[in-house]
């Protein structure tokens, strides 16, 4: 069995990084394993444990930190953001493409751990609209806002870094394009060698 591939997903806040990797999970639910972070961040209305994510307090995630079972972890807007261990390893093994959704400094850790994974950035149509879609949630304070528009401006000076970008203008075609890098990704020589080495031996 080939082992799984690795996609990991970065966008600014408010870029809708979540809503496409959840419907590109429902559409391929029996080939994707969606990755759940730990964070120490507060769980916001409609959010559910083990759902979203899994919310620890600070203290409980240091020591995941310091046992191990933490893969990767990143401070972001003064919370921390971090990638159990084991159940990645796991689906990987399995055969299972993983998904990742984690900020840009942890996509960065996640490259030296598995130099073999996908990094894709999603971007909005312009700075105009994220803003918007921020301030249409509705659950932030106007503070928290600024702030998250100014790590915004950083993160998207940091897509360079990324192998593939994604426009999130319409929903629906940024979905398709994700779905088409992970289909892509799974016909590289790399995974389909055996397959070759399969049909010599057979012939």
């Amino acid at each position: 069995m080939n082992k799984g591939s690795l996609i990991v997903v970065s966008a600014p806040s408010g870029c809708g990084k979540d809503t496409i990797v959840k419907d590109v999970v429902e559409l391929m639910k029996d080939e994707i394993h969606l990755s759940v972070s730990m964070t120490t961040r507060e769980m916001r209305p409609g959010e559910a444990e083990g759902v979203n994510y899994f919310y620890v307090s600070v203290e409980e995630f240091k020591q995941k930190i310091e046992s191990g079972e933490i893969l990767e972890h990143a401070i972001y807007g003064g919370n921390y953001y971090g990638t159990p261990a084991g159940p990645v390893r796991e689906q990987l093994e399995s055969g299972k493409t993983v998904i990742l959704i984690i900020e840009v400094e942890g996509g960065g850790n996640i490259k030296k751990l598995f130099p073999e994974a996908v990094k894709v950035f999603v971007i909005p149509p312009s700075f105009e609209v994220l803003e918007e879609r921020l301030r249409g949630r509705g659950t932030d304070e106007e503070e928290t806002i600024r702030s998250r528009l100014e790590i915004a401006k950083q993160e998207l000076g940091r897509a360079g870094e990324y192998d593939y970008i994604i426009e999130n203008d319409v929903l629906e075609e940024a979905v398709e394009d994700l779905i088409s890098i992970i289909r892509a990704e799974r016909f590289k020589t790399k995974y389909m060698i055996n397959k070759v080495r399969e049909v010599i031996d057979n012939a």
